[in-house]
């Protein structure tokens, strides 16, 4: 007990130190648990590979994975998507683990074995993949997408394959034991590590079959229909540990079931998420199975780590990188060439294959799966192990060189023809989103004409809609600028999204018309300080009338009178609006602003000046 509770210790240490650091750096959580447990095990030697107890423990972790995946997928949904989810992700696995198996073949393992290796090393990082397209804001992109798809078929196709491979155990070569029984070689590396008592034993084929059935039907039925009464008696209980007590017990009670009748528990995880997807409790045994589910599976990836036999891999180094390479090279082969099948284009088509080149998380439960059941040798499950890893810690190389692509090629756009601007008015409006839609409304009802420009199609065709007449073409050319009246004009509204187009677009304007009126929107205040240089007249950051309006509602509900919360608004706006003209002038881009000492110097003297303002207002109207 003690032993267990000193390597669980360390084990926590290692994961809240080094997870946190990963993370910082744009590792990702997975790599950073996988850090963790090669500096407690093969660097500094604190735990040892024998805490057997600990690693079942902690695969429990993917049992509760697989069994919150299988609750994020209703079965309707899976039905809407299947076309994108046979088609790009099944071709994905389908394709990448036939590659994969040819050359486990060429290095001489039997075809069974083989076949195991391609499967395992066919699955991507989920884990790391979804982090990393979150972080980077490329979730919503026509590649990302696409990679989800991917990503989702392969956590689905993990269940099959778990299925699958115990299949393979007759592909084994076999020895002949010091009594003159025959056993697989895996078996004899195990020793009798399959003592798990199982319903199934000694039953024929047949009854097999009916044990499994009945076990699956069980697990349906009881989602179906015993679920909703239970949870209405522990509902009963108001005791919110009961709800997390109930959803563990889900858990554990189905994986028992599982292993009696010698089945994954993981598979019957997932097809009792999927039965419960639809359910009304499907939100409660998420919150409740997080947690868990997180420390247990980042436990399993720490076992991992400090199980990689670094003495192999040096003994080893070229062989094993060169291993991890091909794997890249081959996966990541195998999805361009998809992505080109499935017409993506430019930067999407690189995010897509070198997104899921990489073997992943699940490629570890598939390795030790296949070793508990002598489908891969346990010399052979190193090397994977090791290869897997090297692939896993070279994916943030790998979106780095999408970057560089991606910045090279740039973002592939359909090109609209213009249309021809066949109107002119006082005042022009370049970009009518969100901003540029009130602005526009309120010019026009006043009884004034306006240009509404921008460059999106979609944007264009839904004003449209709505009665607005825009044209589409792009602002910042200066032959559209003319066409839209730019020599007649009073005043250009610069409403664009992208900040440096409206830059660009600002100081064309400002070269061609010295007396134009110019509106600008600012994102921020630095953003303000390079529009002023470019040359605009009024600008207007985008949240700061409202956060002005929402400071004076505080101001009224702790002292002040909406009188004098009103006046400390006042003074505040027309100071804050003098501020950043003059620091405008001080703002240098090339330095940070904690580093340009006169900016510095200057914005604390206009704070202090702003308090005194106000608190001098605020008690002279008191004193009145």
């Amino acid at each position: 007990m003690e032993s267990f509770l000193y390597q669980a210790s360390i084990y926590l240490v290692a994961a809240v130190i080094a997870v946190p650091i990963a993370a910082r750096l744009g590792l990702g959580s997975v790599l950073g648990y996988l850090a963790a447990g090669i500096i407690i095990g093969p660097v500094l030697g604190l735990v040892g590979t024998e805490t057997q107890d600990l690693q079942h423990f902690a695969e429990f972790g993917v049992v509760m994975m697989l069994f919150l995946i299988g609750l994020e997928l209703e079965p309707r949904a899976l039905w809407d998507m299947r076309h994108r989810l046979l088609g790009l992700g099944g071709m994905q696995v389908v394709l990448s683990a036939a590659a994969l198996m040819g050359v486990a073949l060429a290095y001489g393992q039997p075809w069974g074995t083989s076949l195991a290796i391609g499967l395992t090393l066919s699955l991507s990082s989920t884990a790391i993949v979804l982090q990393t397209l979150n972080e980077k804001g490329l979730m919503q992109t026509t590649g990302g997408r696409s990679v989800f798809s991917v990503l989702l078929t392969q956590d689905i196709a993990v269940i099959p394959i778990l299925a699958f491979l115990p299949l393979l155990i007759v592909t084994l070569p076999v020895t002949v034991s010091e009594n003159g029984a025959l056993q697989r070689v895996s078996d004899a590396a195990h020793g009798d590590g399959h003592n798990t008592m199982s319903l199934v034993e000694g039953l024929p084929a047949w009854g097999v079959t009916l044990v499994t059935i009945g076990a699956v039907a069980a697990i349906i039925f009881a989602g179906i229909f015993l679920t909703r009464p239970v949870f209405r008696f522990i509902h009963a209980a108001h005791l919110r540990e009961m709800y997390t007590a109930l959803a563990l017990l889900i858990i554990v009670s189905i994986s028992f079931l599982m292993m009696l009748v010698g089945l994954s528990p993981a598979l019957g995880a997932f097809l009792a998420g999927v039965v419960l997807a639809s359910s009304e409790f499907r939100h409660e045994l998420e919150s409740d199975l997080n947690p868990f589910k997180g420390l247990l599976l980042g436990l399993f990836f720490i076992t991992v780590g400090a199980g990689i036999n670094f003495t192999l891999l040096f003994s080893n180094m070229p062989a094993i990188i060169s291993m991890a390479v091909l794997v890249i090279t081959i996966k990541g082969a195998v999805l361009w060439f998809l992505g080109r099948a499935f017409k993506l284009k430019g930067r999407h088509q690189w995010l897509f294959a070198l997104g899921l080149a990489q073997a992943g998380e699940f490629g570890f439960v598939l390795v030790s799966f296949s070793v508990s059941q002598g489908v891969i040798a346990k010399d052979v499950a190193e090397t994977l192990l090791l290869v897997i890893a090297l692939s896993m810690l070279i994916t943030p190389l790998l979106f780095i060189v999408y970057e560089l692509i991606s910045r090279k090629l740039g973002e592939p756009r359909v090109q609209h023809e213009p249309d021809e601007i066949d109107s002119e008015g006082p005042v022009i409006i370049a970009g009518i989103g969100r901003f540029g839609q009130i602005v526009n409304r309120l010019v026009r009802a006043s009884g004034f004409e306006t240009v509404v420009l921008d460059h999106n199609m979609e944007t264009i065709q839904l004003m449209r809609r709505f009665g607005v007449k825009g044209f589409l073409g792009d602002p910042t050319r200066l032959d559209i600028l003319h066409a839209a009246g730019l020599d007649t004009a009073r005043v250009l509204v610069v409403a664009l999204d992208d900040k440096d187009a409206a830059i660009r677009l600002i100081k064309t304007a400002r070269k061609e018309r010295p007396d134009l009126h110019i509106v600008a929107r600012a994102y921020d205040r630095t953003h303000t300080y390079r529009l002023f240089q470019a040359g605009a007249n009024d600008i207007v950051r985008e949240l700061f009338d409202s956060s002005l309006r929402a400071g004076r509602y505080v101001l009224e509900n702790v002292g002040l009178s909406e009188f004098e919360a009103a006046e400390a608004e006042r003074v505040f706006y027309h100071h804050d609006r003098d501020s950043v003209k003059e620091l405008a002038q001080l703002w240098d881009p090339s330095l940070p602003a904690s580093e340009n000492a006169p900016y510095v110097a200057r914005a604390r003297e206009l704070q202090n000046e702003l308090e005194t303002a106000i608190l001098s207002q605020v008690e002279t109207r008191k004193s009145a």
